[in-house]
């Protein structure tokens, strides 16, 4: 299922007032896959992500994309090179609509600038259409959910789990090559789990997205993933598949703590 090599994490960290949020990390994640990032809170899972985008400059160490190295560039320019993200707090423009909040994700990949807007240039009309089609089809792979007479409302009206679809499909609009999920199923029921479970593997079996994924819903974890790594201080404590970090020693005593007779 794996192809190239996509991204690359060299020996990095990065320190808050003297603690250690990641340390020595090493990460890598090849075209095709689906790897989930996991680890019990304050693991440094959305610091991992926050370094990837741009949001967070690391204390050393690198990050390769592509054969290229992402240190200095803002999240804008990250999302132009082709890693897009989601966000463990859901971040739309509320009083946009759906439709909006799907172009409006596209400004890095646009070439009409504010003179093509200004005078509503042939270009710039043309392109806009352009814009408009990409998110429709985006917006329609989540069904009836996000399309028809939805296209124009508010994203204000959308229930918590349409939200969360929104949100994905803004980074989708990005046309990435890589997406970076953050925690896709929090706060959903089991129905709507199961159904954005199985809309994760079809971002890589229809789309060709390679998945980066934070999750604390193990089922997920084990029914999307082709590898998994643990995150513990900041630290790779584990990986490999499912079934092998389920049952690490390592990886039990980080998420259950130690035994009682071993603290003692």
């Amino acid at each position: 299922m794996s192809g190239e090599r996509l991204l690359t994490i060299k020996n990095l960290s990065v320190t808050f007032g003297g603690l250690h949020a990641l340390k020595d990390l090493n990460f890598h994640v090849d075209e095709g896959e689906i790897v989930s990032v996991i680890g019990p809170n304050g693991a440094g899972k959305t610091t991992f992500f926050n370094m990837i985008s741009g949001m967070v400059t690391p204390t050393a160490g690198d990050i390769i994309f592509r054969g290229e190295s992402l240190l200095g560039l803002d999240p804008n320019q990250v999302t132009a090179r082709g890693i897009a993200r989601t966000f463990q707090n859901v971040r739309l423009f509320a009083n946009m609509t759906i439709l909006e909040n799907v172009m409006v994700a596209q400004h890095c990949r646009t070439k009409q600038g504010l003179w093509g807007s200004l005078f509503n240039t042939a270009s710039f009309k043309k392109e806009e259409e352009e814009i408009r089609e990409w998110g429709e089809h985006v917006l329609g792979f989540f069904g009836s959910r996000l399309i028809g007479y939805r296209l124009e409302q508010p994203a204000s009206v959308l229930s918590y789990a349409n939200r969360r679809r929104l949100e994905i499909a803004r980074s989708m609009a990005t046309k990435p090559t890589v997406i970076l999920l953050d925690e896709p199923v929090a706060g959903m029921n089991p129905k709507e789990t199961e159904e954005l479970t199985g809309l994760i593997g079809k971002l890589r079996s229809e789309w060709g997205f390679t998945i980066v994924m934070i999750e604390h819903d193990m089922k997920v974890v084990r029914d999307v993933s082709d590898r998994v790594v643990v995150l513990d201080h900041g630290e790779t404590i584990a990986q490999g598949s499912y079934e092998e970090v389920s049952t690490n020693p390592e990886v039990i005593e980080a998420y259950l703590g130690r035994p009682a007779e071993e603290a003692s």
